[in-house]
């Protein structure tokens, strides 16, 4: 897998801490850190204190209830379960008065050959690769495409909203994405593609969760919308992502009515 571009990071590390970057900027307000960053950070501290070779994180939630301010932020873990065939880990990030802004809980599940028998299968992406469309529209990080594949600011209507998206900027400065930070990173975007109407995104996500059968092969990883209600200022959302070589797992997303920011 490619190693991640140089490019500024999201987070530099300071100690047990890390400090935001401008590029770490939240998209509902300026001096607030990007959500996804923070499920970002839970799934590297996540990865790092409570992987083995075998274990597949399988399930990863990340519940977002607090806005966090522009400032640097800290990470813990904790181990719930150690089975024989499952490993339950959960990951809390605060900031720095000490109150949690984020919490995420991995599910790691032990590998091992699959039963026999035949189960109808999400089929393989009818969209081009990465490449041939990014590339066309000078393009590195992320197309939203119509159903003609065509690139899109926005989607209207009933059109299929269908995105390819690849994170150039390392999370934390010195170290490359790993597949499940960057599966994490992109997850986060299916609650613009699930609940985005005709007058822009006036949800905002209170969490997701990310279900994977196999972590991504490339950096680029695709999202396809594959289901929103909305009922009261509630909505939920679904997704199916991919890679290079096909389906690899679902994302499912909760998120409030919320006005847009003002630009």
């Amino acid at each position: 897998m490619a190693q991640t571009e140089d490019a500024a990071p999201y987070f530099t590390r300071s100690g047990d801490t890390f400090v935001p970057e401008s590029h770490a900027r939240g998209w509902w307000a300026p001096d607030t850190v990007h959500g996804r960053l923070l499920g970002g950070l839970a799934a590297r501290a996540l990865e790092r204190e409570h992987a083995e070779e075998g274990l597949h994180f399988a399930r990863l939630t990340v519940d977002l209830f607090r806005t966090a301010p522009f400032a640097p932020v800290g990470v813990t873990t904790e181990r719930v379960r150690d089975g024989r065939r499952i490993r339950v880990a959960d990951a809390v990030v605060r900031g720095g008065d000490g109150k949690p802004l984020a919490r995420a809980s991995a599910v790691l599940l032990r590998t091992g050959t699959p039963p026999p028998g035949h189960i109808p299968t999400t089929g393989p992406w009818d969209a081009p690769s990465a490449q041939e469309l990014l590339a066309p529209h000078g393009r590195t990080q992320f197309l939203r495409f119509d159903d003609e594949l065509r690139p899109v600011r926005e989607w209207s209507g009933d059109q299929r909203r269908r995105s390819w998206m690849r994170d150039a900027r390392p999370l934390v400065g010195g170290e490359a994405l790993s597949p499940l930070v960057r599966a994490a990173l992109a997850a986060d975007t299916a609650s613009p593609l699930a609940h985005a109407s005709d007058h822009g995104l006036r949800y905002i996500n209170a969490d997701y969760t990310l279900s994977l059968s196999r972590l991504p092969l490339s950096d680029e990883i695709g999202l396809e919308a594959t289901g929103h209600t909305a009922e009261d200022g509630i909505a939920v959302g679904h997704c199916t992502l991919y890679d290079a070589a096909g389906p690899i797992g679902y994302c499912t997303t909760t998120a409030l009515a919320n006005p847009a920011p003002d630009r």
